[in-house]
């Protein structure tokens, strides 16, 4: 019924329009469409998506048994920071003990013994996480401390100790000279 209604309005609008003859523009100027440059939004998303997923603590480093070594050396720097921390050839300056701790609290006290370090220039720390023996599944206090090493600016290499200085169970960590805040 309604497709009838628009036919019979049409077809009398154009009756009512039959002998009327356009108005010519004068000093008109046509417009020209812009184009506009493809964009890979796609792409965009994912990308965004990844470093969501970074950021994540969706269990991608759970993996992580109760010996594992923890390793890490940021992007830039010579091979040769992180031997040398693996062999202990750093004085460690300060010691952090996360035991006893739940993970929320060790994180931030975490977060601020790296910053204190920083300010007082200290060039070697280390992090003793335990080796998540009485852990039920995971050892949680040594996952959250791989993470948030990882992604601090400040830290440039880490390494698990040495067997003498408590292995696994704890972590040497090499920290820049600039003071930075977490990524």
């Amino acid at each position: 019924m309604d497709s009838e209604k628009k036919n019979t309005d049409d077809l009398s609008f154009r009756e009512a329009m039959a002998d009327v003859e356009p108005l010519k523009a004068q000093d008109r100027i046509e417009p020209v469409p812009r184009k506009t440059p493809p964009r890979a939004v796609q792409r965009e998303k994912d990308d965004q998506q990844v470093l969501l997923e970074l950021l994540e603590d969706n269990g991608a480093i759970t993996e992580l048994e109760t010996g594992e070594e923890l390793l890490y050396l940021r992007p830039g720097h010579q091979q040769k920071l992180l031997k040398r921390l693996r062999r202990g050839q750093f004085s460690v300056r300060d010691t952090m003990d996360l035991h006893h701790m739940d993970v929320s609290t060790a994180q931030k006290v975490l977060l601020d013994f790296i910053e204190q370090s920083c300010a007082r220039h200290l060039g070697c720390v280390r992090i003793i996480h335990g080796k998540g023996l009485r852990s039920r599944n995971l050892p949680l206090l040594k996952i959250m401390t791989n993470r948030v090493l990882r992604k601090h600016r400040s830290v440039i290499a880490f390494a698990s100790c040495r067997p003498i200085d408590g292995g696994t169970g704890a972590t040497d960590v090499l920290l820049s000279s600039r003071r930075a805040k977490i990524q």
